[in-house]
């Protein structure tokens, strides 16, 4: 694009520090800086913008190549399933004297449905749901007690001991 070597900046940088002046020329360089900053972002937009209309274009031939490709598979699977009723038809037609539209009207056993059985309440979780405070106070057994420290804790005192 422009060939700016560094001969060249050098005499760009000391025109401008001539006709603007050394007070002015931080402030003018910063404001060329940002110009060209944006100018450079508006650049890569624009390309961004043409890169993904181009993958736009591609992924628009592609989805229709394969649509294309889906339509030709499910037409050769219709007609391979007309051929293969035809043929299971013709094959099928002297077993037994029936045919195979009587064979499809009657339908194979099916299972009695499950007979409806009421749940439960949820007692583990009623007492989860109880205050502990709740519990202490009325007596409710917050630990399992195992068979032996029960039998233990209410078996009748000896008189001697």
């Amino acid at each position: 694009m422009l060939d700016l070597g560094i001969s060249k900046m050098a005499l760009i940088g000391a025109v401008a520090l001539i006709v603007i002046g050394p007070e002015k020329l931080p402030r003018v360089a910063r404001t060329v800086g940002t110009l060209l900053g944006k100018a450079q972002r508006y650049v890569a937009d624009v390309k961004a913008e043409v890169n993904r209309a181009m993958d736009l274009d591609e992924l628009k031939k592609m989805k229709a190549s394969v649509e294309e490709a889906g339509r030709e598979v499910e037409q050769s699977i219709h007609a391979t399933k007309a051929d293969f009723e035809k043929e299971w038809s013709d094959a099928t037609a002297g077993l037994e004297g029936t045919s195979s539209d009587a064979a499809a009207e009657t339908p194979a056993w099916t299972p009695p449905p499950p007979e409806y059985r009421r749940p439960g309440k949820n007692w583990r979780l009623k007492r989860g749901a109880t205050p502990q405070w709740y519990k202490a106070r009325h007596g409710v057994r917050r630990q399992v007690q195992s068979g032996a420290a029960r039998v233990a804790r209410f078996r009748p005192k000896r008189p001697g001991a």
